[in-house]
């Protein structure tokens, strides 16, 4: 466990289930699923294709609804046997950061403005969304990259800003799907590490769904997933 792990989780789920279906159709993705991550870890779901492990991470960022179960996110109990909150989508502005494989930045916006846009939704003046987009393109070393628009950026510049937007409005929760699949080594590894900064210093709880073997040692705890069922926790 990092040292710079706090006592109170950021993210609690308690005998979390989602099924899809009814009948002979049902599917069960998740099983009476119990986690939590406190801050300052960087955590990886790991599994066989359909162990659920994309279910839980839509679970968490309040994406799907779960079938039953008890979910806290950042001291807020938000799902108890139903959604507590009637505007999810503020939530995640409120709460989650996500970042995907493919890292999604609109093609026709600079760096800047990827990341702004974010803020600008969350209602921040332009001048404002603009300011704090600056200084993490340049927390995230990517700064001079500021005016560049994706299709001029590397694969791992294009991460940086991704990860920059996911960080824009403070989210303690960040939630990252396959990272780094699309990246070298070297490359992964520097994301990797970039996130771990970013646990450290913001005490932020990030949680990675992967198959990529490169990064295993950039975890504090790895999960497994299979069938629906968290099996082991390993250190």
């Amino acid at each position: 466990m990092s040292d710079s792990v706090q006592s109170e989780a950021l993210v609690k789920l308690q005998n979390v289930s989602k099924h899809f279906g009814e009948g002979d159709a049902r599917v069960d993705a998740l099983r009476e699923v119990s986690i939590e991550v406190y801050p300052g870890q960087v955590i990886g779901l790991l599994g066989p294709s359909g162990s659920g492990k994309s279910t839980l991470l839509n679970v968490i960022g309040c994406i799907l609804e779960p079938s039953s179960g008890w979910v806290n996110l950042d001291g807020e109990t938000v799902y108890d046997g139903h959604w507590l909150r009637s505007d999810l989508r503020k939530l995640r502005l409120e709460k989650i950061g996500f970042i995907f494989q493919s890292h999604n930045l609109i093609p026709f916006l600079d760096s800047t403005d990827n990341v702004a846009i974010v803020l600008n939704l969350a209602g921040f003046s332009t001048v404002e969304a603009k300011a704090r987009a600056i200084e993490l393109l340049e927390y995230l070393e990517v700064g001079q990259r500021k005016k560049a628009f994706p299709a001029l950026l590397s694969g791992g510049e294009a991460q940086r800003v991704a990860i920059a937007r996911a960080l824009a409005n403070r989210p303690r929760i960040i939630l990252a799907d396959e990272p780094t699949a699309a990246l070298d080594s070297v490359r992964a590894g520097i994301v990797m590490d970039l996130l771990r900064k970013v646990a450290a210093e913001q005490q932020a709880a990030i949680l990675a769904v992967t198959h990529d073997e490169k990064i295993y040692d950039r975890f504090d705890h790895i999960f497994y997933l299979r069938d629906g069922r968290l099996e082991t926790e390993n250190t």
